[in-house]
């Protein structure tokens, strides 16, 4: 476990892999000399207070920003590196949860899932349309495809959004705060869809969250930003009996 002023060790091998990574907007020191690894088909669950960091480490994951200091690997390639079409061969390995599921209101719940295939893959219509039926059999919206999103609820559009990032068939999905804004079953059903995709697929999963019931279902190890800073990492069990106060509160289901 790593509290305060000592990273966890970092694996050569691990599928995703920050090694000293700073980033700046302004006068603002977002992230500061972070480091952490993800095993391959392990869940890294990204705690810390609203504005500390957590959507901007999943960004810089998938090379939406660039680090100012510092490195990111995706599979032993080192992303912030890469252009064009190795860029993107990379980013066809990883699904991007988005927070507000980002789905294209001008198109129907199947063309905003065959839309990625469309433009990122040569397979034929058969093909998309399987595995469009497939990853909304997955959601649980096989009978809404022909809706538009406006059309759907809070939730729906939640396993909407799991769904466009699920049908690449990544090896990495990023969830920037999947069950926010939803009540506790549907906060479940999505916790559910990770697991499953974690245990079924062997799937590598980073996860931003504040739903520390969800993140304690889904997660195998828990990272804590605050100020910046990689304050504490490790097991659940590790971050209740860390040195770290907002750690610990952090983990604690006591009001869940």
């Amino acid at each position: 476990m790593s509290d305060t002023g000592s990273a966890p060790p970092t694996d050569q091998n691990a599928v995703v892999r920050f090694e000293g990574v700073s980033k700046r907007f302004g006068q603002k020191q977002v992230l500061d000399d972070v480091s952490f690894s993800v095993p391959a088909g392990q869940a890294l669950c990204i705690l810390g207070r609203s504005g500390m960091g957590k959507s901007v480490t999943l960004k810089l994951a998938i090379a939406l920003l660039k680090p100012d200091a510092g490195k990111i690997w995706i599979e032993g390639e080192e992303i912030d590196r890469l252009r064009g079409a190795q860029l993107s061969e990379v980013r066809r390995k990883m699904g991007f949860l988005f927070q507000d599921a980002a789905l294209f209101d001008s198109l129907t719940l199947y063309e905003n899932l065959a839309l990625p295939m469309q433009r990122l893959t040569n397979k034929p219509w058969d093909e998309v349309n399987r595995a469009v039926d497939r990853v909304l059999g997955q959601v649980g919206l096989e009978h809404d495809k022909e809706k538009m999103p406006v059309e759907l609820s809070g939730g729906m559009r939640k396993r909407a959004g799991m769904a466009r990032a699920l049908v690449l068939e990544p090896k990495i999905l990023l969830a920037d705060e999947p069950s926010s804004g939803l009540d506790r079953i549907s906060a479940a059903e999505i916790d559910e869809l990770l697991l499953n995709e974690k245990r079924e697929r062997r799937t590598t999963l980073i996860v931003v969250t504040h739903d520390v019931h969800g993140a304690r279902r889904v997660g195998d190890q828990f990272a804590v930003l605050e100020d910046g800073h990689l304050v504490a990492y490790g097991s659940a069990d590790d971050l209740e009996h860390s040195h770290n106060d907002t750690a610990r509160k952090l983990i604690s289901e006591q009001g869940q």
